[in-house]
């Protein structure tokens, strides 16, 4: 006899809900769909689209192209535009790349556009903000539980917002133009819990170059990477913006840290938009969990050529360099400057090597001689600079961080060994496909500086 079966409708029992990570449900409320789970291809409604002068030409030329020359933007006031890449060069074509995307932004009333109009002195244009990455930060343009995409790779950087951020190729970015969607997959999600006191001679550079030499620089491919523990929320948001900068050195989709009191203080005075931060479930599912113990870690550097070529820094002190470079989205903002000028100041020496100083933006530029260093007896960073003998702090931009035309600042045009603070350390990225650079944390970059070798910063700060 075969039991009866009861016949269930789906009216009457519901669906059964999984719990969701941080980056599953942003994607959730953006699809508008209230169940998702890694794999899925599902349309995203963005709230931010930035480009800059790159990128910029590209995707308004595929805008134009498929939606027609007189189209008009989704939305004026969801498009942000920033030349920041190469904008001190009398390269002509780099030149036209920016009269292209200000022509497009005045045309189509972008209202987010800062302008960089007198190329001889960023002083003179309050509209120039710098390095597109960290001023979508200061101007406001980050806020948790949204979708912000960018015609960058490092867009990933404000995920340190709670946001789902991540860069997109120039297609997508002119389809985006026209409609304020794009199809998306839904990433797995890996989630890297920190824990520990973070020694005061390590920077979140170092636990980035920790975390990258663990699973190489394919180990997250089109993976959220969740940062969460009690060293994380120690972070202040520069700090937090520098480890989820660096999520696609890894091969990371986006970097992503749960938006708390540190979040929504930066956020204060920055956006008059409302926002709703989004938090992982307990029962989310995440693809594989690190735990890392920061008290144990020193200061790293990732030798030429690849993120993930890790080392200690002290390990590499027979190594002599040519010149250091502090700046980049990654190492220019103004807690980076101020961490540099802290081992200047302890030493009390000069550089031995050429010291390129570039602030991300205007505002860091302003910090860097405004701002006093801690200890100091009232010293800005720029005279500790100064005092120590690097070069003059130069206009905020990209500069020399991916090479660029010819006459970039500080761009390596020979064969010569760097420690830099930036990103990337792949043949040619910073110029001359023989360079050799060492990326490393602001306080092994100063520590280096003032002996000509690759050092461990610690010499100077204990």
């Amino acid at each position: 006899m075969t039991p009866q079966q009861s016949e269930r409708k789906p009216s009457t029992t519901g669906s059964v809900k999984t719990g969701m990570t941080m980056t599953e449900k942003i994607f959730s409320r953006a699809s508008e769909k209230s169940q998702l789970i890694p794999g899925e291809n599902v349309w995203v409604n963005i709230d931010v689209l930035m480009t800059h002068d790159v990128g910029g030409p590209g995707c308004i030329g595929i805008f134009k192209k498929e939606f027609g020359n007189d189209a008009k933007v989704w939305d004026r006031e969801k498009v942000v535009i920033i030349p920041d890449h190469y904008i001190f060069t009398s390269d002509e074509r780099a030149n036209r790349n920016v009269d292209i995307v200000r022509d497009f932004s005045h045309e189509q009333g972008i209202k987010y556009f800062y302008d960089i109009k007198d190329l001889s002195n960023f002083k003179a244009n309050p509209d120039y903000k710098g390095v597109c990455h960290i001023a979508l930060a200061q101007e406001g343009h980050c806020r948790p539980g949204e979708v912000l995409v960018g015609t960058d790779s490092h867009t990933c950087t404000a995920g340190a917002f709670g946001q789902f951020a991540t860069g997109i190729g120039n297609t997508d970015a002119g389809f985006v133009l026209g409609t304020g969607k794009l199809l998306l997959k839904v990433p797995p999600t890996i989630r890297f819990v920190l824990d520990g006191e973070m020694p005061d001679y390590l920077l979140a550079k170092d636990l980035i170059l920790q975390i990258i030499g663990e699973i190489s620089v394919s180990g997250a491919t089109y993976k959220a990477m969740e940062f969460v523990g009690s060293t994380v929320e120690s972070l202040s948001m520069e700090e937090r913006m520098t480890l989820c900068n660096m999520v696609v050195e890894a091969g990371g989709k986006n970097g992503i840290i749960p938006a708390d009191a540190t979040t929504f203080k930066y956020l204060e005075g920055k956006t008059s938009l409302p926002y709703e931060p989004v938090y992982s479930d307990g029962e989310a599912r995440f693809l594989t969990e690190y735990r890392i113990d920061v008290s144990k870690l020193e200061p790293l550097v990732a030798k030429p050529h690849s993120p993930d070529n890790r080392a200690l820094a002290r390990e590499c002190k027979d190594v002599k360099i040519d010149r250091v470079y502090i700046g980049s989205c990654t190492g220019g903002k103004t807690e980076d400057f101020l961490a540099a000028a802290r081992v200047l100041l302890a030493s009390g020496e000069k550089v031995k090597v050429p010291t390129f100083l570039v602030p991300a933006t205007q505002k860091v530029w302003m910090d860097i001689y405004t701002l006093p260093v801690p200890g100091s007896g009232g010293k800005t960073m720029s005279q500790i600079f100064e005092a120590a003998g690097c070069n003059t702090p130069a206009s905020p931009s990209c500069a020399a961080c991916l090479g660029g035309p010819k006459d970039t600042y500080a761009r390596i045009n020979e064969p010569q060994v760097c420690v830099s603070t930036t990103n990337r350390n792949f043949p040619g990225r910073m110029g001359h496909k023989d360079g050799q650079i060492y990326l490393a944390s602001p306080y092994t970059a100063a520590a280096s500086a003032l002996t000509g070798f690759v050092t461990d910063p610690r010499d100077f700060l204990h």
